[in-house]
C-alpha cells in the first residue's frame, strides 16, 4: 500500500472512531506511521484530507457497480442481490464514518468536490439503472421508480446505523462490540432487503 492510501485508510478509521472534530492530524500521522510533513505534502490540511477520502471511497463504489453491471454471468436479480450485499457490508463495516460523511457533506469547502461527488452518485445510479433496465428487457423486472427504489435500500441501511442501539434492542440482536454489528443482524438485514427488492421488482406470475 502506498503512503497516500495508507494515510487515507488510517484517517477513515479514526474519523469513524473519534469523529472529524475529535481527530487530529497528529493522530492520523501516528496511526499511519508517517510524519506530519507527509500528510501536509499529500493533502495540505485535515479538511482537504477528508475531501480526498470521500472522493476516494466514492470512486471505489463506482468501480464495483460498473463491474457488477457488466457481469454477463449473473441474472438481473442476482445482480440486485449482490448490490445489496455490497452496500450492507460497506456501510455497516464502518458505519461511524458513513454517518460522518452524511453530516459533513453539507460543510465541504470545495464546490468542485461537491459537484464531482454528485457526478459520481449519478454515475452509480446509471450503473444500477443498467441492471434494472436489463431485467425489464428480459421480462423479469417490472417498471418501478428507480431513484426511490435505491433510496429505500440505502435509507434502510442508513437508518439502522443512525439509531444502532435502538434497532439492535427492538430486533433483539445485541452486539458485544458497540463499534460493530453482529453477523446475525447483517444477515437479517440482507435477507430483508432482498425479500423487499424481490417483491418490488419481480413481475407477478400470471
Amino acid at each position: 500500500m502506498d503512503k497516500r492510501t495508507l494515510i487515507l485508510s488510517a484517517a477513515e478509521k479514526l474519523f469513524g472512531e473519534k469523529g472529524f472534530e475529535g481527530t487530529t492530524v497528529r493522530d492520523i500521522a501516528h496511526s499511519a506511521g508517517v510524519n506530519l510533513a507527509m500528510i501536509s505534502y499529500y493533502f495540505g490540511s485535515k479538511e482537504k484530507l477528508f475531501e480526498a477520502l470521500v472522493e476516494y471511497r466514492s470512486g471505489y463504489t463506482t468501480g464495483v457497480l460498473e463491474e457488477l453491471a457488466q457481469d454477463e454471468h449473473l441474472e438481473p436479480m442476482q445482480k440486485m442481490y449482490k448490490l445489496i450485499d455490497f452496500y450492507v457490508e460497506r456501510i455497516l463495516s464502518n458505519f461511524q464514518f458513513h454517518n460522518i460523511i452524511s453530516r459533513q457533506f453539507s460543510t465541504l469547502q470545495s464546490t468542485d468536490l461537491k459537484e464531482a461527488l454528485m457526478r459520481m452518485k449519478a454515475k452509480n445510479l446509471e450503473q444500477i439503472e443498467k441492471i434494472m433496465a436489463d431485467g425489464q428487457k428480459k421480462g423479469v423486472f417490472r417498471k418501478v421508480d428507480l431513484e426511490l427504489t435505491l433510496a429505500s435500500i440505502i435509507g434502510t441501511i442508513s437508518q439502522l446505523t443512525l439509531s444502532k442501539e435502538w434497532y439492535c434492542r427492538i430486533l433483539g440482536i445485541l452486539s458485544p462490540d458497540p463499534n460493530d454489528f453482529s453477523p446475525e443482524l447483517v444477515t437479517r438485514l440482507k435477507n430483508h432487503l432482498k425479500d423487499m427488492v424481490t417483491a418490488h421488482l419481480r413481475v407477478p406470475q400470471s
